[in-house]
């Protein structure tokens, strides 16, 4: 049996890969995860193939005329972001669901794409202030980088109505008890 898809997304810094991280080795959701591909430079202890696909702009953009992605973006000027075909197909044609993190167009993307066969849940942050404290806590970015991430997170926002469901992260506890309960009932159903 094929796998649901379930995609997850918001601003960064809004707690999405926590949240998946808190989730993701729950047997009960038998989850599997998508790993999307970049065109930027791997941060910290990135590793290809585990956190992204690590690909130059020339190869992204040779495999998005390829056909390749199911969903991609240039989410920032020369960084590109997006999920391969490649990846869905593995994860849910072993039968296990597929939790994407995802860029919120590629969310609304995917979800038209696949329709009632995926979950779109929307992470919001309490707020700008919050969302700022919490990007300029991770130091892995530049206050410039800090600062286009913010002005992009406003615009972001606007996207949560497109979305199933959306989790206000004002408590991380409470809202991975939200997303696992949102997957549970999708999967069920």
């Amino acid at each position: 049996m094929q796998g649901k898809i379930i995609i997850l997304s918001a601003p960064s810094g809004s707690g999405k890969s926590t949240i998946i991280k808190q989730i993701i080795d729950d047997e009960a959701l038998h989850l599997g995860f998508s790993v999307s591909a970049t065109s930027r430079a791997p941060r910290g202890q990135e590793k290809d193939g585990v956190d992204y696909y690590f690909i130059s702009d020339e190869e992204f953009l040779r495999r998005i005329d390829a056909g390749d992605f199911v969903e991609w973006e240039e989410v920032y000027a020369g960084t590109h972001y997006g999920t391969l075909a490649s990846e869905v197909e593995r994860v849910t044609g072993s039968g296990r669901n597929l939790i994407m993190d995802i860029d919120v167009k590629g969310g609304v993307n995917v979800k038209k794409r696949y329709g009632s066969r995926a979950l779109s849940i929307f992470i919001m942050p309490p707020s700008l202030e919050v969302l700022s404290e919490r990007l300029h806590g991770r130091g892995t970015d530049s206050e410039e980088v800090i600062a286009r991430r913010l002005a992009k997170a406003e615009y972001e926002l606007s996207f949560a109505p497109h979305y199933d469901l959306t989790v206000v992260n004002d408590d991380l506890d409470a809202a991975v008890r939200k997303v696992r309960r949102a997957i549970t009932e999708f999967i069920a159903g």
